[in-house]
């Protein structure tokens, strides 16, 4: 086995410079006010414009954007037509930016959960965390895979030793630092990616293999045109895949960390906004890297007569090109960079996981009395835990894309319409959240998952039979499409249940149609539920924000049509609003 020593080194500098910022961050804030417990959370919520910028673009920027988006344009099936993810996550943070961040930050929130706890109560918001958390450790997993198929390109050496060691990395400064050591390391894996990329791309393009990328745009040299296209019957698959990225990229506590860290809520809107055009600049080299993938004849390289995509390689034609059309120190430089990237976004979601699960479940549901040190120490555990859990799926499940496809497709459906209720719907209550939920839940799973091997019981219209071939084994899968935009229709459904419950059970509990003793989960009757949190606990004191107590109930039931719907105060610019103003009193 060949062991590169400049490959190993490239990595080995790139590894420490990451480590040493990661500490340093963690060092030159140590002593910055406030609870412990929310400089580790949200940083204190002094992060700056610089740094502030940098680690929302690296929500989604990171070695699966940069890796997924190089693949999906080199696929011949696929090409740029169906590299989503830049405008997609771009829109999303626009969107976000624009609705969603200033709502979250102008109230104080700590974590994206404390408003579904807020309204729903404690139990509703430790069903909301499942999902979310799916996501978080799915997608660390999926990372930490893509890192050991990265590195093997690279340097032979042991794909499970290098992936343990850059967990532990990861793991160790998110430990130290909290958001200060995933902001400022953040800042340095975007500058590695955006180096080390454009070095290699002039190298790559100038090499002898490689054909004019603007006549394989269009034409057909070895492969089909890498621009891709979009047939007639894929039109309402391919809206449903981008509504998934757009919508589906905002209820994501990787995201709302940062917009909570933000300095104000006018800073948390600005930042949005720059990172989503830092999203589209970031994907110019992965898009250029896919298009020289495509452009490649593969029989005059070091690679093979075999194209990757024959190899059933293509989801690593990013690092494939860096090695085998790049002089041997570009591409070294070029890999340790990506390498580094992609170690440094696991810790995000990490620390997004153990903050939702140290305050909304351990705090807020079963230790309200809590000090802010045993809060410190069950983080420090559970980003311990959590980052274990994600590494150990990496090296020992092969579907681990598979549960990330299914899970990021259960934050879009169950969580993104639960966030749009609270904060823009009046009067919607637990037994909404609790229909949205089941409905979202049924319908999403009833439409199958081909990565994860599970048959769908719910055929939607337009759905065929399609047959996937492995090239290396010559194997033949047959599995489900479905054409039909199941996913947007599954999130509106639950969106649509939320509020029909809601208003339902509001309506037969106040005219006396169900005696008050059912409402089982205190939702629309109780004026002092234990089960929905009051302002002490869910809201630092710091903030100057008054969360009203539940309204008494009364028998009469009028209200203007858009007085009922619109939560208006969602969009002001006063920070004094709140979830549980919703419920007027007459």
């Amino acid at each position: 086995m060949a062991i590169h020593v400049e490959g190993i080194v490239a990595i080995v500098i790139f590894y420490v410079l990451i480590l040493s910022v990661g500490i340093w961050a963690a060092w030159k804030n140590k002593n910055s006010g406030g609870d412990q417990s929310e400089r580790i959370m949200v940083g204190g919520r002094d992060i700056g414009l610089f740094v502030g910028a940098f680690t929302m673009t690296a929500t989604w920027v990171g070695g699966g954007y940069i890796n997924g988006t190089a693949e999906y344009v080199y696929l011949p099936d696929y090409g740029l037509a169906w590299a989503q993810a830049p405008f997609g996550y771009a829109l999303s943070l626009v969107v976000g930016g624009l609705f969603f961040a200033k709502p979250m930050r102008s109230r104080g929130y700590v974590t994206m959960l404390d408003p579904f706890q807020q309204l729903y109560g404690k139990r509703m918001g430790g069903l909301l965390f499942i999902p979310a958390l799916m996501g978080e450790i799915f997608w660390s997993a999926a990372i930490l895979s893509a890192l050991g198929a990265t590195l093997s390109v690279i340097v032979d050496i042991n794909i499970n030793m290098s992936v343990v060691i850059s967990a532990m990395i990861a793991i160790f400064y998110t430990l130290v630092g909290g958001l200060y050591s995933v902001a400022y390391t953040d800042v340095v894996q975007l500058f590695c990616i955006f180096v080390g990329l454009w070095i290699s791309v002039p190298f790559a393009l100038s090499n002898p293999a490689v054909s004019d990328i603007s006549v394989t745009a269009k034409e057909v040299i070895y492969q089909s045109p890498w621009l891709g296209k979009i047939d007639p019957e894929d039109k309402w698959l391919w809206a449903d895949n981008f509504c998934l990225l757009m919508l589906g990229g905002i209820p994501w506590q990787v995201y709302f960390q940062r917009v909570l860290s933000a300095s104000s809520a006018t800073y948390a809107q600005v930042l949005s906004f720059v990172a989503a055009f830092g999203c589209l600049v970031m994907a110019i080299p992965s898009v250029l890297i896919g298009a020289i993938g495509a452009s490649t004849d593969w029989n005059q390289t070091s690679y093979g007569s075999l194209a990757p995509k024959d190899r059933d390689q293509s989801d690593m034609i990013l690092p494939i090109v860096l090695q085998h059309l790049c002089p041997s120190y570009v591409s070294f430089f070029g890999l340790g960079a990506v390498s580094a990237a992609v170690m440094s976004s696991a810790d995000s979601s990490i620390l997004s996981a153990s903050s939702m699960f140290a305050r909304n479940i351990y705090q807020l549901a079963f230790r309200q009395s809590a000090s802010d040190r045993e809060i410190v120490w069950v983080m420090r555990l559970t980003i311990f835990v959590f980052g274990g859990l994600a590494t150990a799926m990496a090296l020992l499940t092969g579907s681990v894309y598979g549960l990330w496809y299914m899970s990021s497709d259960l934050v879009y459906i169950i969580i993104f319409p639960q966030l749009l209720s609270v904060l823009f719907v009046k009067g919607t209550n637990t037994y909404g959240s609790v229909a949205g939920y089941i409905f979202g839940l049924l319908l999403r799973i009833g439409g199958g998952e081909p990565y994860l091997k599970l048959p769908p019981f719910i055929y939607y219209p337009g759905w065929v039979t399609q047959e996937r071939i492995h090239h290396v084994t010559g194997d033949v899968e047959h599995f489900i499409q479905q054409r039909f935009p199941f996913k947007t229709m599954s999130m509106l459904a639950s969106f649509l249940a939320n509020v029909a419950f809601s208003y339902l059970t509001k309506y037969l509990f106040e005219s006396g149609t169900f005696s008050h003793k059912y409402d089982f989960l205190d939702a629309v009757v109780s004026k002092h539920s234990k089960e929905i949190m009051d302002k002490d606990t869910l809201v630092s004191s710091q903030e100057n924000i008054i969360l009203s107590e539940l309204a008494p109930v009364n028998q009469v039931l009028g209200a203007s049509l858009a007085g009922t719907f619109i939560n208006s105060e969602a969009l002001s610019d006063d920070g004094d609003s709140s979830p549980e103003a919703f419920h007027n009193e007459h």
